[in-house]
This record gives structure tokens, C-alpha cells and sequence, in this order.
């Protein structure tokens, strides 16, 4: 029986979490499937894509966050 994989299988898999027996399925069915080679060519960038963003913000951003909190006027609570 063959089994058919989804995205979200091909991005278990990327991630390295699949088990051995999906990782050994998903890897056999690459080689024989040209339109889930395909998909998993496209899921593939994405990943590197997503992977390369930097998540860190600009100075700029932690600026005007610290003079926003500084020009509001907060009372401690006691």
C-alpha cells in the first residue's frame, strides 16, 4: 500500500521530526514521485528562506519602544 504524504508530512520530516519508519517511507517515496520531489523541493526553500529571517529588531524599533514607555506616565501599584 502506498501511502500518501501531505506538506505538513514533508515538514515533519525537514525538521527531523519524523519517526525512522516515516523518515524510510518518506525518503523511498521521494525517489519514485516526482510531484511530492516536487513539493518537498518548494517546502524545502521556504524553509531555508524562513530559517535565514532575522527575528532580532532594529535598534530603531527598541528606541522608540523605551522613549514611548519613558514619555507615558505610570503609577506603581501599592
Amino acid at each position: 500500500m502506498t501511502k500518501t504524504f501531505t506538506q505538513n508530512d514533508l515538514i515533519r520530516y525537514i525538521y527531523q521530526e519524523t519517526n525512522e519508519q516515516e523518515k524510510k517511507d518518506i525518503e523511498e517515496t521521494l525517489l519514485f514521485d516526482n510531484d511530492l520531489f516536487e513539493s518537498y523541493r518548494e517546502v524545502a526553500e521556504v524553509t531555508e528562506e524562513l530559517n535565514r529571517i532575522d527575528l532580532c529588531p532594529s535598534d530603531q524599533v527598541i528606541n522608540k519602544i523605551l522613549n514611548y514607555s519613558k514619555s507615558i506616565n505610570l503609577h506603581s501599584v501599592k
